[in-house]
């Protein structure tokens, strides 16, 4: 994103009016480099690749804010790996971690990581060193940067069902291991914004936080992600969580969130009756049965819906439920920008 996107999407997230609903999408290796024809392989390992990719798409969709923006994201793998969990890549789609272990009892003793020393992270930060010069030649920033959640990186490393057995059967080491990834995510986002100068805004991705009870969820969630978040008092800060439970809704605010990005299949206007009037929502448009399989017409049919859904064009960044999916179109994403251009700034409030 360049200066002016990164001031729209603090102005919508205080709530005032920019003039019509903006379009914010969360973009990475599931997407970019199948639109543009590119092996996955290339644009995760060849930096040129990455940065003239990330480019392109900037230069194709000059409107779409892309969140976080110029994002260097081996997949589900950048975390993991930094554990010592075997990591496989793909020429065709993102790269698979594999868990350590299938119990918490096999990781006890395990510290956080190193991310100067260990796994993928130092490999990551010198893209972000070596791109950054190039980036700001091209009149855009680095403006956010993002992390896996604490419950998600557990989930990575013992494994979905073992986690959460854990918090039934072992709440205590449950506590321990999120203790962990908790500290890993606060250090690897402030490693990031290390490496850069101008990252202002935090990103966290959790879905785990959405597989479990409201008690659960107040219990074992909560407390480290707004640990992680308090990390970072001055930051603009955005959560991601687009699994289908809508329990931890009404506290997404009290994270110090100011920017949710949610699932397609929970109604705009019952998220916004959940989390209350102070947040910024992100979203709602199907990422897969409309933006990437539906026609333009489609799109804009559907983002026309979300925008009556909410009712006004303040605190709503128009998305897909959840990050852009493989074998999105381009004339679907154009479609989102001309309904956000167009019809948006019909909506007031």
């Amino acid at each position: 994103m360049n200066q002016a996107q990164w001031e729209v999407l603090r102005r919508c997230a205080r709530g005032e009016d920019v003039g019509h609903t903006q379009v914010a999408l969360i973009v990475d290796s599931p997407w970019i480099p199948g639109y543009l024809g590119l092996s996955t392989l290339d644009f995760l390992t060849v930096p040129e690749v990455w940065l003239d990719a990330n480019l392109e798409v900037e230069r194709r969709f000059p409107e779409a804010i892309f969140i976080p923006g110029f994002w260097v994201e081996m997949g589900m793998a950048t975390e993991p790996s930094a554990f010592g969990c075997k990591v496989s890549f793909y020429p065709d789609r993102p790269p698979a971690a594999h868990p350590l272990c299938d119990s918490l009892d096999a990781i006890e003793g395990v510290a956080p990581p190193n991310p100067l020393t260990d796994g993928l992270l130092p490999l990551v930060l010198n893209y972000y060193r070596r791109a950054e010069p190039r980036v700001r030649e091209a009149g855009h920033l680095i403006k956010i940067v993002a992390a896996r959640g604490p419950l998600t990186l557990a989930t990575h490393l013992v494994g979905v069902s073992a986690f959460l057995l854990a918090l039934r059967l072992d709440p205590g080491a449950a506590h321990r291991l999120l203790r962990i990834t908790a500290t890993t995510a606060r250090n690897w986002l402030q490693a990031q914004a290390d490496a850069l100068h101008d990252v202002e805004g935090v990103l966290m991705l959790d879905d785990i936080a959405g597989f479990v009870s409201e008690k659960d969820y107040l219990a074992f969630a909560h407390p480290y992600l707004k640990e992680v978040f308090d990390a970072f008092p001055g930051a603009l800060k955005l959560f991601h969580n687009d699994t289908n439970n809508p329990v931890s809704y009404r506290h997404v605010g009290a994270l110090g969130a100011h920017i949710f990005n949610f699932t397609h299949e929970q109604p705009l206007a019952k998220v916004r009756a959940l989390t209350g009037p102070d947040l910024c929502l992100m979203g709602n448009v199907p990422p897969l049965e409309v933006l990437a399989q539906g026609t333009p017409d489609t799109v804009r049919s559907k983002a026309l819906e979300c925008m009556a859904a909410h009712g006004g064009r303040r605190r709503l960044l128009l998305s897909a439920g959840g990050g852009v999916s493989p074998g999105t179109p381009g004339e679907n994403v154009a479609a989102l920008l001309e309904a956000a251009r167009t019809e948006g700034a019909s909506w007031s409030g």
